[in-house]
């Protein structure tokens, strides 16, 4: 790569943008070129590095994403969806790589991500480390090796800031689940259940949410059958993995054409 990639920050007061922050100012393979949060927000004009409590690094925290984004080759962003949305398109005219990490998104937020990516290269995924990624692959395949006599329940846990339920990670397990078992997800989810809901359907991937704490992230993927049970876990005990994973893929995405990837593609797992 000739040119050290550029990249910006969404929601940079955020936990994880003050990490991918960190990670891309510590990395000799990036320069992070700007910082975005939203209207009116505290630290709109002030140096990032400041803001975050250390000393300036020379980059200004901006409320405009067209200024910020025009003079990037990448967008890191885990904001919320609608901010998302508007990025995408935003990241579209710029021609950078729009790597997304922000979960909650609709099926119509969707979409207009999928509109951005016939311009860009979008990479978006509910979890951006190795481990969980390797645990999709795995949940897919073990999936498939079951019958539906094995109940499949999908357990995570985070921490009590979390503002969305089932987590996106918990998703794309069960979206594994789902396709390894060669139906949708949409038609075997089971989310909630409470008082007396009778006897679990046969074939259902269910759903469990923790909250509590200071828990980073951690997820079960719960294969239980007659008097066996299988269960695959990933605990994640620094966020620091995400950020790296998410410049990783920032990176990954310079040469590639225009479309829709995930870290599946990113790590050579597809």
């Amino acid at each position: 790569m000739s040119v050290t990639p550029g990249i910006v920050v969404t929601g940079a007061s955020g936990r994880m943008g003050r990490m991918l922050a960190r990670v891309i100012m510590a990395s000799d393979k990036a320069r992070l070129v700007g910082a975005v949060e939203r209207v009116k927000h505290d630290w709109v004009g002030q140096d990032l590095g400041v803001a975050m409590g250390g000393a300036a690094c020379g980059v200004t925290v901006t409320d405009d994403p067209l200024e910020a984004f025009a003079k990037a080759q990448a967008i890191v962003d885990f904001s919320a969806p609608a901010a998302t949305v508007r990025f995408a398109g935003i990241a579209a005219q710029a021609r950078a790589v729009h790597v997304i990490g922000t979960t909650g998104l609709s099926a119509e937020d969707l979409k207009a991500i999928s509109v951005a990516a016939r311009h860009a290269v979008v990479v978006r995924a509910g979890n951006m480390s190795l481990g969980v990624n390797l645990m999709v692959k795995l949940t897919r395949m073990v999936a498939e090796a079951l019958d539906e006599d094995f109940d499949i329940e999908v357990i995570e846990a985070h921490h009590n800031r979390k503002v969305d339920a089932p987590s996106g990670t918990a998703l794309m397990l069960g979206q594994a689940a789902a396709e390894g078992r060669g139906v949708a997800l949409d038609k075997v989810s089971d989310r909630g259940r409470d008082g007396i809901t009778g006897a679990r359907t046969r074939g259902a991937v269910g759903f469990t949410a923790i909250r509590g704490g200071d828990i980073v992230g951690e997820h079960d993927v719960l294969f239980a059958g007659q008097g066996e049970r299988i269960v695959l876990r990933h605990v994640a005990s620094d966020r620091t993995l995400f950020a790296k994973g998410a410049l990783k893929a920032a990176l990954w995405g310079q040469d590639k054409k225009p479309g829709e990837y995930d870290m599946m593609d990113v790590l050579g797992l597809t």
